[in-house]
């Protein structure tokens, strides 16, 4: 169900000329933004502040101990105006998670509801038509100004939702991923928080394939067994049937993942669930009607052309976004601005 549900009103002036650029994704933030706090004992009162007046002491636990997590998810225009979150609860059940995880104060689902309506209704002046959207992200971080406490996690924290209008994640071109079957993503128990590390460790690996293979993304296959990229979960997929690994501790629980695996089943899809080896992945692209294809909040559903394995290019089937993947990305976008209803069960 949407946690938040409003009427849109016009674009603020100040934010017009910037999205009619098209920014890169993530660039434009709204003006103002929800914010409480944690002094140890108690949380505040949710503050709507203006975004620029958020400010850390240097000394901040987070700055030097990482203790902070975060949520991705969007709030979307309907076709009868309004403007609705979508799915709102699975993201903040997983930040609440991410947090206990890093021994942070959590925060009730009740507070996490208010700030994410009230970054909606502060910033509805800035929600872009479909297919844009504006984008949430709840930031959660430790506060304590300690640079001498690296074994003791922070008393006091700050949380707070920025908004972003935005557009499409992905280049425009089919995606080239390259398969890393030594280096892992992140360590295992805390490959399903949410948090800047994990993103951090992937970086390097990143980078270098877009070095050596100009690769737009890597998938983490640690031992020969594929998990997710650095970004996001993977499918691989022809209409009729889905592949996706298993939930593990290893990676993200996406929603989106989650969305699409629901509307696949309503489809009479076959739906696997299970371990896929760098082998079977190759063997896989061979087929005629082979897809593959990236999932997440921002990309939503990317189709994959080429995988770089062992430093070989392998087209996946034809190297063009497939039925099975244009179908299940236009079924969940219909049902984010409400021109096609579905029900999810959490």
């Amino acid at each position: 169900m949407p946690l938040f549900t409003a009427m849109r009103t016009q674009y603020n002036p100040g934010m017009s000329e910037a999205s009619s650029a098209k920014p890169a994704f993530g660039t434009v933030f709204g003006e103002h933004l929800p914010i409480v706090r944690f002094d140890g004992e108690n949380w505040s009162a949710v503050e709507v502040v203006p975004t620029s007046s958020v400010s850390f002491g240097v000394a901040a636990h987070c700055l030097h101990y990482g203790s902070e997590c975060f949520e991705g998810m969007k709030a979307h225009k309907q076709a009868d105006g309004s403007v609705k979150t979508f799915r709102a609860n699975r993201n903040i059940a997983r930040m609440r998670q991410s947090a206990a995880s890093l021994h942070l104060p959590i925060p009730t689902t009740e507070i996490l509801e208010q700030l994410v309506s009230a970054a909606v209704e502060s910033n509805l002046n800035i929600v872009p038509d479909a297919p844009g959207a504006l984008y949430l992200r709840p930031n959660l971080v430790g506060t304590d100004l300690n640079i001498g406490s690296a074994s003791k996690p922070s008393k006091t924290a700050a949380l707070y939702v920025i908004a972003s209008p935005v557009g499409a994640y992905l280049p425009p071109h089919m995606l080239r991923i390259s398969v890393e079957t030594d280096i892992p993503r992140t360590t295992p128990q805390f490959g399903q928080v949410k948090c800047g590390s994990n993103y951090a460790m992937a970086l390097g690996v990143i980078l270098k394939a877009n070095k050596d293979h100009n690769a737009d993304q890597v998938l983490f296959a640690p031992g020969g067994f594929i998990e997710e990229t650095g970004a996001a979960n993977f499918f691989l997929l022809e209409e009729g049937h889905i592949i996706t690994p298993p939930l593990s501790g290893s990676f993200l629980h996406g929603v989106t993942r989650d969305s699409l695996l629901q509307l696949a089943r309503k489809l009479d899809w076959k739906v696997e669930e299970r371990a896929v080896s760098v082998e079977e992945l190759v063997n896989w692209c061979a087929r005629p009607n082979a897809e593959a294809a990236l999932a997440g909040t921002a990309a939503i559903l990317g189709g994959v052309g080429t995988l770089i394995v062992r430093g070989e290019d392998v087209t996946v089937g034809t190297g063009q976004t497939g039925p099975g993947t244009k179908l299940l990305r236009n079924m969940l976008t219909e049902i984010q601005v409400g021109k096609r209803s579905f029900e999810f069960q959490d």
